[in-house]
């Protein structure tokens, strides 16, 4: 898929000048897409008069902001890398993210001065204040860039969550965005009329691609928000100044206990959900209110669409991510073309990563043989060609026996009249060898006898599937995008 990209910016300032890119929603401005491409030459001549040259490091420390797009269009024009950075993680453990790709300088915003300070000094790095000296880039100006991008230079890295270890520096590039923004725009009929709001934040792959970059590039309007607001963004919604909406499960689980949400027409917003998967009870919800949120599946590595259910579809295959997109092929490790099963999945395509920057052993580990990218996931696909995804590979456990996939465990839970939210780990058993603990958090004002919970698993799962151990929870510990981290868990259960 092209060997050349046209400059993103450059080429939707060309196509439509005047029409509204971003909306800070702070201030009120307006930035069209002229402004937004002017800006981002300023900015890629503001870093070249200060040193930096093609496949320099630039980390950037900052909430949400229209001056982060301006710089990662200025990144794509001159070549230079962005490494966004996890504002919620303190400096040391920054530090130590970084170490692996090093960094010219950390741009950042005021909330973060004393972090990025702390930052730099720790790897050696310059600071860049945007309020200050990326603000006076804008204002000078500069010289309009033109020219091609090349489609596998490594446009921006992001920093996987870690769940497994210490973050890898997953390379995104520009033949990836592109790719992204046709698997997960013909599958939501998105066009330059649609507005999105961006506040998943963007050190995250969704913060960027879900849907503010692909919005872009189709010529629609994002409002920029500085992280979730529930508030605001209901406000939103009510107002019809959202179209196209994403988030996590954890956000609908918000918006479900949010006093007002019935008074809201949801009838004209089109919603998708990833991260990991909308609990049953929370998709009914939702379509009781007249909207199909659309469970999908992706990854850092994939850009991330891969797959996405439809909405014809959504109420009658509840669980499915739906089929894999356009430009996606996917196969199931050790299950023939056409047959049904269960096996890893393996993806390829051009919305697939190149790999891991400045780490060829994970790279290569990343991969098959034949260069398919091995997800980590089981999945299965039914006779109409829907996917579901069982399980981690690494989180199933053992016991008696039997293999236990936790995610169809927390399915289940997922259903019961008191519990919110559940998460299932395998932890040792002197009989069974491994069985499971459920961490459960409760919806507001109800109550729960642990002890009842496995009376009321055995009637919905064999004997070898239900939880041994029961532990009612508050809330979970939570990577940037959302996702339970389920290594914490354990430490919580040996505690």
């Amino acid at each position: 898929m092209f060997d050349a990209i046209p400059d993103s910016a450059l080429r939707r300032a060309e196509i439509a000048p005047a029409a509204t890119a971003f909306r800070d929603h702070g201030s009120g401005q307006d930035w069209s897409f002229a402004q937004v491409n002017a800006a981002a030459d300023a900015i890629a001549q503001g870093l070249r008069a200060s040193g930096f040259e093609e496949g320099d490091r630039l980390a950037i420390l900052c909430l949400n902001r229209v001056e982060f797009f301006l710089t990662l269009f200025a990144c794509q024009k001159t070549g230079v890398i962005l490494c966004p950075l996890n504002w919620r993680q303190p400096a040391p453990e920054l530090i130590e993210t970084l170490a692996g790709v090093g960094a010219r300088a950390i741009l950042h915003d005021v909330e973060h001065a004393d972090t990025a300070s702390d930052v730099a000094r720790g790897v050696g790095a310059d600071t860049i204040g945007i309020a200050t000296t990326l603000a006076g880039w804008i204002e000078a100006g500069g010289p309009a860039l033109r020219g091609a991008v090349p489609a596998q230079r490594p446009w921006y890295l992001l920093f996987s969550s870690g769940t497994t270890g210490r973050p890898k520096a997953v390379i995104q590039t520009a033949r990836m965005a592109w790719a992204n923004a046709i698997n997960i725009g013909q599958a939501i009929g998105l066009t330059g009329a649609d507005v999105s709001v961006n506040f998943l934040p963007t050190f995250h792959t969704a913060g960027i691609n879900l849907y503010t970059l692909p919005v872009f590039l189709f010529g629609g309007a994002s409002t920029i928000l500085p992280k979730f607001e529930p508030e605001t963004l209901l406000e939103l919604i009510r107002t019809g100044a959202v179209t196209q909406f994403f988030g996590v499960p954890a956000i609908y689980q918000a918006f479900s206990l949010m006093d007002g949400i019935d008074d809201i027409d949801w009838s004209g917003l089109r919603c998708g959900c990833g991260g990991a998967p909308l609990a049953e009870p929370l998709i009914r919800f939702f379509a009781d209110r007249g909207v199909d949120v659309l469970n999908g599946m992706g990854m850092t590595e994939t850009g991330p669409t891969v797959f996405l259910m439809d909405p014809a579809h959504a109420g009658e295959k509840i669980g499915s991510v739906g089929k894999a997109q356009v430009l996606t092929q996917v196969r199931l490790d050790g299950v023939a073309d056409g047959t049904l099963g269960e096996g890893e999945l393996q993806l390829r395509g051009p919305n697939i990563t190149p790999g891991y920057f400045g780490n060829d052993t994970a790279t290569r580990a990343a991969f098959t043989a034949d260069g398919w990218l091995a997800t980590g996931d089981i999945g299965r696909r039914d006779a109409d060609g829907y996917y579901y995804i069982v399980d981690r590979i690494k989180d199933m456990y053992i016991s008696g026996g039997e293999n236990v996939y936790p995610a169809e465990v927390e399915r289940v839970l997922d259903t019961h009249p008191a519990i919110l939210e559940a998460a299932v780990i395998g932890v040792a058993d002197d009989r069974w060898g491994e069985t499971g603990a459920a961490f459960v958090r409760l919806r507001p004002q109800a109550t729960l006898d642990p002890d009842t919970l496995a009376p009321w698993c055995r009637q919905r799962l064999a004997g070898y599937k239900v939880p041994t151990h029961v532990r009612i929870v508050d809330d979970f510990p939570r990577t940037a995008a959302g996702k339970i981290r389920k290594p914490d868990l354990r430490t919580l259960f040996d505690d």
